[in-house]
């Protein structure tokens, strides 16, 4: 199959879906830009902070993307490229985009709240409560695993400081660009915020330091181990979540997008100046005996580049109390999203161009190189073959475009890191302080988990300590939790809707579909861990997803029934009316 007429194919109908229904959905919705959104009338020049859409949009995109839409395509490419081209393309239109639409729209309409607030007010108190513990827990496997995947990507060997091309490995390369982006982001940061500096020519001279940066990381390393960058993290992520928006979040999302976008364009460049074929078969043979089942495994795998709940906390956590004019939701909202499964599309096309070539050293893809590192040789593959050039190490076309594709990859992880543990101050924080409280007010024992320094080295220790223990285990839940709290969000949205009389039916059949899929994996899960304990055959990690499972079940079920009972009694209003 044609990579181009793949991709041509996907493009289009993502950006009829974007254009069409996103534009339906605000109408119905009643999108207002003349109403004044929270960045302005909650000002407080920490967390609510208006930002320029290009700025607030490289944030919530950087922070939203991560790793996802290149691992989860990638993983879930054991079923054929044509399962997964169909999930992301439908999931990314109705059930991705309209998630994360609906959940920073419905943000705004909360004066900037969590979606546990928007629970609260639609759903009531003890609702709100079960949801903040149950994106607690998911945020803490979220923090975890990305804390492992980061510092696996730093981790190298030798003298702390290498220099000179041939000498600097690609993870010691990646650990010093991203450290050279933080300070970076600084700069910007206070030039753009604190001295006024116009947008359009910050961004270029920020772009150009990005260059700078790369050619640097490249040429200089760090090496370091893993202990080591666990520590780092788990600092840099106290220290950032604490900050002012403006001074580090807004930023560094801002520029680090630049590297998305510039890495979807040498990717788009590179399938169609080559014109590759997809090798990857249309459809493969499931093996269930190996946990290979279509259903739900592949809409549990796939993850962001479809529909993740993680999305929603970004989105009613960050983005919403930057947004300037509601006229930005959609297209923050809808079409971030959309691009998003852009990207995973072409992470698709990646391992569909490399298939062959990796399947040859063993028959199993996944167990002779990582998702980013297949993205990273599929792109540089298609790349160096447009130049004329051999695909491997030996072309510096190729290694060159190797390393910085899994350069960028590293980056949004560490993007993705950051927010998520702000989100988890924010919370924490809201299990201790009641209506009309401020955190700084609050006196005794509530006082004290409230207050954000706390709030945040709690879930930093937990997270970043999991993240310690490796990633294998924490990312036998994760997927299945993340796409469980979008099937939630989605209910908390609907159910709003419904309260204010507004058209809601269109979460209904995304929303049903997610809690069922995640709820079936969870069990299989449970069953799985059970099994294993009484054969005597359980390790920590069997019973860390067993126990994780069943906690996270539990209370989406109870979410999910008086969710329900919210819905039916507004019709039941809405039919007497």
């Amino acid at each position: 199959m044609s990579a181009i007429l793949i991709l041509v194919i996907a493009l289009a109908l993502l950006a009829i879906g974007y254009i069409f229904y996103g534009g339906w959905l605000a109408k119905q919705w009643g999108v207002d830009p003349t109403r004044e959104t929270p960045a302005h009338t909650s000002y407080d020049g920490k967390d609510f902070v208006p930002a320029n859409p290009a700025v607030l949009m490289g944030h919530h995109f950087s922070s939203i993307a991560g790793a996802g839409p290149i691992n989860g395509p990638i993983l879930a490419s054991v079923f054929g490229w044509v399962p997964v081209f169909l999930w992301v393309v439908i999931g990314g239109i109705f059930f991705g985009a309209v998630h994360d639409f609906g959940s920073l729209f419905a943000s705004i309409r909360h004066n900037g709240g969590s979606i546990g607030e928007v629970i609260k007010s639609n759903m009531g108190v003890r609702s709100q409560r079960l949801f903040t513990i149950f994106a607690l827990l998911v945020l803490i496997l979220v923090i975890a695993s990305f804390t492992a995947v980061v510092a696996g990507t730093f981790m190298s060997e030798g003298p702390v400081f290498t220099v000179g091309r041939a000498n600097v490995s690609e993870h010691a390369s990646t650990a010093t660009t991203s450290l050279l982006f933080i300070v970076i982001a600084f700069i910007f940061g206070f030039f753009v915020y604190r001295k006024n500096a116009k947008i359009g020519p910050a961004t270029v001279i920020g772009i150009i330091g990005i260059i700078a940066i790369v050619a640097i990381g490249l040429n200089v390393g760090v090496n370091l181990g893993r202990t080591f960058w666990v520590l780092f993290i788990a600092v840099y992520v106290m220290v950032a979540s604490l900050l002012p928006v403006w001074m580090l979040l807004q930023p560094r999302d801002y520029l680090s997008s630049f590297l998305l976008y510039g890495m979807m364009i040498i990717a788009v460049v590179g399938i169609v100046g080559s014109n590759m074929k997809v090798v990857l078969p249309a459809f493969t043979s499931f093996n269930p005996s190996a946990g290979q089942y279509l259903f739900p495994t592949l809409f549990i795998t796939v993850a962001c580049g479809a529909v993740s709940g993680f999305h929603s906390l970004i989105g009613s956590g960050t983005t919403s109390k930057q947004l300037d004019s509601e006229k930005d939701a959609k297209v923050i909202g809808y079409g971030a999203m959309i691009v998003e499964s852009a990207l995973a599309i072409i992470s698709l096309i990646a391992v569909g161009i490399v298939f062959n070539k990796v399947d040859a050293g063993g028959g199993d893809v996944f167990k002779l190189a990582a998702p980013p590192t297949i993205f990273a040789g599929g792109i540089a593959t298609a790349v160096a073959t447009m130049f004329g050039g051999v695909a491997d190490a030996s072309n510096p076309v190729y290694d060159t475009v190797y390393t910085l594709l899994t350069l960028a990859v590293s980056v949004f992880a560490l993007t993705s890191l950051d927010s998520g543990t702000r989100l988890a101050r924010y919370m924490f924080a809201e299990l201790f302080v009641k209506e009309g409280e401020k955190p700084e007010d609050i006196k005794g024992v509530r006082g004290f988990f409230a207050k954000p320094f706390v709030s945040t080295l709690i879930m930093v220790v937990i997270g970043c300590g999991m993240g310690f223990l490796g990633l294998n285990q924490i990312w036998g839940v994760f997927g299945a939790a993340n796409q469980l709290l979008a099937g939630i969000a989605m209910l908390a949205v609907a159910a709003w809707l419904g309260n204010i009389g507004k058209n809601n039916k269109m979460f209904y059949v995304p929303m049903t579909f997610m809690l069922v899929a995640t709820g079936t994996s969870l069990i299989m899960t449970i069953i799985d861990k059970i099994k294993a304990v009484i054969a005597g055959a359980a390790a920590w990690g069997d019973w860390f997803q067993m126990l994780w499972s069943v906690g996270l079940i539990v209370l989406a079920a109870i979410l999910v029934v008086e969710g329900i009972q919210v819905l039916a009694k507004g019709k039941k209003e809405e039919a007497k009316a």
